[in-house]
């Protein structure tokens, strides 16, 4: 079951390795996550690599912290070494980025698709979930939707 809405964000620890160092719980606390599953062999992955990094680029400025798991699909897959050419490289990834070869992120998240993108609240609530090459609208959306509820909560409190 994958999943729900206002789930915690599940552990990030376990990765065979990162790329561009690993986030502690300390530097993710109190800020909205959003956290995406790619895999090498996925050319949806790789067309949408400049789209999400616009996001990175745009909302990491006010706040959002991003995190990317490299998911395998094959064998082919559990290089870490082309896996990580491929993240800086072709992908052109700067965040964090799990190359969990071991799938222990994959089944924490409950997992199936790539690319897969998880939208978390300042708590670290999911608030939104989204898979496959369409509507991209909505995850930005979802983004803009979590740093008002973060507005908000402040003005609150």
């Amino acid at each position: 079951m994958a999943l729900r809405m206002r789930s915690p964000l599940p552990s990030l620890e376990g990765a065979a390795a990162w790329v561009n160092g690993a986030p502690s719980a300390e530097e993710l606390r109190g800020l909205p996550v959003v956290v995406s599953f790619w895999s090498k062999s996925c050319y949806i992955c790789h067309d949408t690599a400049e789209q999400f990094a616009q996001w990175r680029d745009t909302f990491a400025k006010q706040g959002v912290a991003f995190v990317s798991i490299h998911q395998p699909r094959s064998e082919d897959e559990l290089d870490i070494e082309a896996v990580t050419k491929d993240a800086l490289e072709e992908m052109k990834l700067t965040q964090p980025v799990a190359i969990d070869n071991e799938h222990a992120l994959v089944d924490r998240f409950e997992n199936q698709f790539v690319p897969a993108f998880y939208v978390f609240n300042r708590k670290h609530e999911l608030r939104h979930f989204q898979a496959g090459g369409k509507g991209f609208e909505r995850i930005e959306a979802a983004i803009k939707r979590v740093l008002e509820e973060s507005a908000d909560e402040e003005e609150l409190g």
